[in-house]
């Protein structure tokens, strides 16, 4: 509020220069609000990664790896370049056993000395730990995470793209805004919600992109179930006989996609609309669910952090959800419920 009285909105201070916010985050990276809300140590500032050099390299509680690059929305490596740094610094990681790891990036030093030493993390059990650490390393399972006073829409989508086709990284996209409030310098840290394009397509634009590999109904889902692994048939046929009971209830409308990569889905859309609480998909591995966020708060809001609470997790657009339990489809049946309430008035 100003001398007369007036509510304004507070406009943010710049940062002296990038160093400044690269020591915040190393110094306090508890404030950075990261989704799952790990806790999590910095092992190391410049560390060098393959032909380049990380601003910060963390690691969670659980063993997985972290990788942090900060950036002014100034500089003009924030749009597409910083996504391609920290591309290349996972792929160089990705297949490490833990001893290289310690040997050529860490110079020796004990990843779980450095843990055990650090004032951010409460005890971890040493063997579950490493036993984490090797899995992220050997399975390219990080979390990646982009740190900027403001993220660039170029930026945004870019990181939105990448969380929507991959599930075996997770991506952070946060803002530290400063504000000078009194004499005192205010942090306001912020989790950006990835856009995508996709759904700033039309229901025409998006049924005539890919009209040519949409089918109604289940059939071709479950004629690609039948060339899936042995092991994840009895999931995906459960999957799907519960989609097909949603559609004899009259609350969705069944469609099977075949995309390009090899991988099949099945799309249980809610009535009168061109989107599900939920996507199915079969690929050449193995089955899991999609769950987004935007058609839950949209139709179904009741039910978002029931879901949530039974996940033990905030649902985000586009969460992967590989073990299904009786009680989550439930749930989701339930929410289905809701959303042909919503729609009808009742």
């Amino acid at each position: 509020m100003d001398a007369g009285g007036v509510w304004r909105v507070l406009a943010p201070s710049q940062y002296p220069a990038e160093a400044a916010l690269h020591d915040l985050v190393e110094q306090a990276p508890q404030l950075l609000p990261l989704a799952g809300s790990p806790t999590i140590t910095v092992l190391g500032r410049e560390v060098r990664l393959g032909a380049g050099v990380a601003d910060l390299l963390a690691v969670e509680s659980s063993g997985r790896l972290v990788i942090i690059e900060v950036k002014l929305a100034g500089n003009a490596e924030s749009r597409r370049a910083v996504v391609a740094q920290l591309l290349s610094y996972a792929a160089y990681l990705q297949g490490l056993r833990v001893d290289q790891f310690e040997f050529d990036v860490l110079g020796g030093d004990s990843v779980i000395g450095l843990v055990e030493a650090s004032d951010q993390l409460h005890a971890v059990e040493p063997q579950a730990f490493r036993d984490g650490l090797a899995r992220s390393l050997a399975d390219g399972d990080f979390r990646l995470v982009f740190v900027l006073d403001s993220a660039p829409d170029e930026l945004v989508q870019v990181v939105g793209y990448l969380e929507l086709v991959t599930d075996r990284i997770q991506v952070d996209l946060v803002t530290v805004t400063a504000h000078e409030v009194g004499g005192a310098r205010i942090l306001v840290p912020q989790r950006i919600e990835p856009a995508r394009r996709v759904a700033q397509l039309s229901a025409a634009d998006a049924l005539a992109r890919h009209a040519h590999a949409v089918r109604p109904g289940s059939e071709d889902f479950r004629a690609a179930v039948a060339d899936a692994p042995a092991d994840q048939q009895p999931g995906l046929n459960r999957l799907t006989a519960w989609a097909e009971q949603l559609q004899q209830q009259g609350l969705v409308r069944l469609a099977s996609y075949r995309g390009k990569a090899g991988i099949t889905s099945l799309l249980p859309r809610l009535a009168g609309d061109d989107a599900g609480l939920v996507t199915i998909y079969c690929d050449r591995r193995h089955g899991y669910v999609q769950l987004w966020r935007s058609v839950f708060v949209r139709r179904a809001p009741t039910h978002l952090p029931r879901v949530e609470a039974a996940l033990g997790m905030s649902i985000k657009q586009g969460t992967t959800i590989r073990q299904v339990s009786d009680e989550l489809l439930d749930l989701l049946s339930d929410a289905y419920k809701e959303a042909a309430d919503n729609a009808t008035g009742r």
